[in-house]
């Protein structure tokens, strides 16, 4: 029993840095460029999927415990690679806009109808590209009629 808690225990250990600097690099590289206004730990815990983090935690724990050494070092050295090259700017904007982004929406509120990408929607605002104004504006979200 004690190595099975050993193997859960170092998978969400590993997990979670790999997650860390996965994060770290879309707020470097995609939230902070257009100027968004979120901490990072909003953004790391709106963004987490418990499914995701659990089965990256028993794969890697189970990699860490019960395989050979150079094997192990091999297959979570890459990961960190991984998660690391986020922090190279092209590859965490990119991340950040396949996560985050949503192209070509059209947002209706009581005055105004506005057509463009939501860059990210947040817990109460939404942050919007118009594309006829061609700047970013942030929406409330109670204000936003119909679904997004």
């Amino acid at each position: 029993m004690s190595k099975i808690v050993q193997m859960i225990l170092s998978g969400m250990f590993f997990t979670f840095i790999l997650d860390f600097f996965l994060f770290l690099g879309i707020k470097q590289n995609y939230i902070d460029p257009h100027n968004i206004t979120v901490y990072y730990n909003i953004l790391f815990a709106d963004h987490q999927n418990i499914y995701i983090f659990t089965l990256a935690t028993i794969i890697i724990g189970y990699f860490v415990m019960y395989l050979p050494n150079k094997f192990t070092l091999i297959s979570i050295g890459t990961l960190f690679l991984l998660a690391i090259s986020t922090l190279i700017p092209p590859v965490g904007s990119m991340l950040g806009e396949a996560l985050l982004m949503k192209k070509d929406i059209t947002l209706q509120t009581d005055k105004f109808t506005y057509h463009g990408d939501i860059l990210y929607n947040g817990r109460k605002n939404i942050t919007f590209y118009d594309y006829e104004l061609k700047k970013d504006i942030i929406l409330d979200k109670n204000k936003i009629q119909g679904s997004y």
